[in-house]
């Protein structure tokens, strides 16, 4: 009887001990739904920007493959990995739009990110990965060049909202072709999904002749990131 009570005692601190160890290795897991919640810290800032005239970044659009936030390694493997912006599909060779007017402040290809470009609107970056063609550099400035395309881009030059700036690529880390989208703002990271829908939301309602449309402030909450180390892909 004493043997038997030893037994039961013995094996209920296994599995306790078991069941705490997995708590803890699931509580050190990065979770994809903290991607919003948790990687940004606590400083709200609404901008007043409209998004009446941004443009829709891809043409021949044909779905969304990988959200912003945390994700398991697209290219392999069990790690996490923090993705920071949205994967457009498209079919490759399909044109890439400046989502606003801006300055381009860096062209670079031999990243994950691939043949991509950054331009600069007021506080906001917009990032543009994966693309066709090619980085170069020449009398000290780096461009972008797309040949087949008939697109040259240099760093300094002024791009209009929805000029075609390249195309749907498959250079660097990727699986197939997509724009990768990159948004920040004040050099925090934002939800590229979040400013679609809110672009949809006003251009919907100018399309029905909303009267409050132009004056509407974006429902985009910008938040101060605490995560850093974005896969650049």
């Amino acid at each position: 009887m004493i043997k038997r009570r030893q037994r039961i005692i013995f094996s209920g601190t296994i599995i306790l001990t078991l069941g705490l160890g997995l708590v803890s290795s699931i509580t050190l897991l990065p979770k994809p739904e903290i991607s919003i919640a948790r990687e940004v810290q606590s400083k709200n800032v609404k901008t007043r920007n409209s998004w009446l005239g941004a443009s829709f970044p891809v043409e021949n659009f044909q779905a969304y493959t990988s959200a912003f936030g945390y994700r398991r390694s697209a290219t392999g493997g069990d790690g996490w990995e923090f993705h920071g912006g949205l994967d457009i599909a498209a079919p490759q060779g399909s044109y890439i739009r400046s989502w606003w007017a801006g300055t381009v402040i860096k062209i670079g290809d031999r990243t994950a990110c691939g043949t991509h470009i950054v331009i600069k609107s007021g506080e906001w970056e917009h990032t543009y990965c994966h693309m066709e063609g090619s980085a170069g550099t020449a009398s000290g400035r780096r461009y972008f060049i797309d040949r087949p395309a008939g697109i040259q881009i240099w760093e300094g030059q002024q791009i209009p909202t929805g000029a075609r700036i390249g195309r749907v690529g498959m250079t660097g880390r990727t699986t197939g072709p997509h724009l990768h989208w990159g948004l920040k703002y004040a050099s925090n990271y934002v939800d590229p999904a979040m400013v679609l829908r809110e672009m949809f939301s006003q251009q919907q309602i100018a399309r029905r002749g909303g009267s409050g449309a132009n004056n509407q402030q974006s429902q985009v909450i910008i938040q101060e990131s605490k995560f850093i180390n974005d896969s650049g892909y």
